[in-house]
């Protein structure tokens, strides 16, 4: 049985101490440690370089920022940095410099501030961008695994163990996605994982009403394939997770491109019009259709592709990239028994991505403070193996993959707590300059 071994106060002052010292011999200020009921926060990272996910995850930890419309607080403070990879383009010493944070060599070294035992209260483990190789079927083969490996080796020598966010999905392999998600649950470990874009704000509003019968569901994105395509998942899934019957899971997925994808519409797997409605929340009624952006070029033109999903309750749901444009995240879905669609866009805010990250940094904080992530884990090991196996079926010609492993059921929880509502952007405007570093423009106010 797991028991807390929490170290007693002057322990941890000593480590800390003995960890800010090591740090010194490393080129880094020394900060003397000051009495706290913060979070202490260890972040285990590829790369740290400007919009990297390094930077806007961190910059909400580091600094108040809004969250609809209120400076709001992390509640933490960051006290350790691992980073796997140094480049030309890095910020991690600058920035640790700056706030006094020290970067230790080791990922279990940054987890104990240098001692023997864990001695921080929640882990953030950001295994997204850096040169890292990629795999047969396309996969960018972040170290999102042996992150979560090394932090758990921590924990079950210290005896005890703490949150953890992973950022974005689990792992580019089902299997070691699965065997993170069934790690966590055998030795108790709160972890959340997943993509920011399902709590931007939706344009127009829309809410699907829990126990909704969906028949069908769209997410369209305008990005590259695998990374975006699993923000499209991410979108799609946290959508249509609370409809009539629950979660049941997916019974196959498949990969569509070129002739392919609109051969799939003709047959009636998936529904332009419900398409053109996604679309139209976002450019507005009378746009170009998905036809003429894929034809002609409009909006970014670019090569579109889909990814089928084909639930074991019969929803029939599709990921469809069309354009190229980093900030088109559009969702559509028709109920049974009502007419036309329900359809919004989920609108990022200033600054390309980059202020998507303030609602997900609320949301860690939320999972950090309860032990408890806002929203279930479960979607996010959907959504990975879902995104596995569509690059299975590209690798394998579009050929459909059975997904019996990804048949499990789950209750979805009310994230709207978590969800920007729109009040920020009345403070940020598309005319507020971008910070070049960490934004510090709510200091004083």
């Amino acid at each position: 049985m797991w028991q807390d071994m929490r170290l007693d106060s002057n322990r941890r002052a000593f480590l800390k101490s003995a960890s800010l010292l090591s740090a010194a011999a490393m080129g880094a200020p020394v900060r003397a440690a000051q009495p706290s009921n913060r979070l202490k926060v260890a972040a285990v990272v590829t790369e740290f370089y400007y919009r990297s996910h390094a930077h806007v995850i961190l910059e909400n930890f580091l600094e108040p920022y809004y969250f609809n419309g209120l400076k709001t607080d992390s509640g933490c403070e960051v006290v350790s940095l691992y980073v796997d990879k140094f480049t030309s383009k890095d910020m991690a010493r600058e920035v640790a410099k700056e706030y006094g944070i020290p970067i230790f060599p080791t990922i279990a070294e940054a987890l104990t501030l240098g001692g023997k035992s864990l001695a921080v209260d929640a882990v953030l483990s950001i295994g997204e961008h850096g040169d890292y190789p990629t795999s047969a079927k396309g996969q960018v083969e972040y170290p999102r695994k042996r992150f979560f490996d090394e932090i758990v080796a921590v924990f079950e020598k210290s005896g005890r163990v703490a949150p953890i966010f992973n950022d974005k999905h689990l792992s580019y392999r089902w299997d070691w996605a699965k065997e993170m998600f069934d790690t966590s649950i055998k030795l108790g470990i709160p972890l959340m994982a997943g993509s920011s874009v399902p709590l931007a704000e939706r344009r127009p509003a829309l809410e699907i009403a829990k126990g909704a019968k969906i028949v069908s569901a769209i997410s369209i994105h305008a990005g590259p394939i695998e990374s975006y395509d699993f923000h499209g998942l991410e979108v799609l899934q946290s959508m249509v997770e609370g409809r009539s019957g629950g979660e049941t899971g997916v019974a196959s997925v498949q990969f569509l491109q070129g002739d392919s994808l609109w051969k799939a519409a003709e047959d009636g797997l998936w529904s332009m019009n419900l398409a053109n409605a996604a679309m139209a929340a976002e450019i507005g009624p009378g746009g170009a259709t998905i036809s003429e952006i894929a034809a002609q070029g409009k909006l970014g033109g670019g090569s579109p592709h889909g990814i089928l999903v084909n639930y074991k309750d019969g929803l029939k749901g599709l990921v469809l990239k069309v354009g190229n444009k980093g900030t088109r995240w559009n969702f559509a879905c028709e109920v049974a028994g009502e007419s036309g669609s329900h359809a919004t866009s989920f609108y990022t805010g200033p600054w390309d991505n980059r202020n998507l990250f303030r609602a997900l940094s609320h949301a860690i904080q939320l999972h950090f403070q309860a032990k408890r992530a806002p929203y279930p884990v479960e979607r996010t090991l959907l959504t990975s193996g879902m995104l596995d196996a569509a690059m299975s079926s590209r690798a394998n010609a579009g050929t459909l993959q059975t997904t019996p492993e990804l048949v499990f059921d789950y209750e979805p929880r009310d994230f709207a707590k978590c969800r920007e509502m729109g009040a920020t952007w009345k403070i940020l405007t598309e005319t507020t300059p971008q910070p070049k570093g960490i934004d510090t423009s709510t200091r004083g106010k």
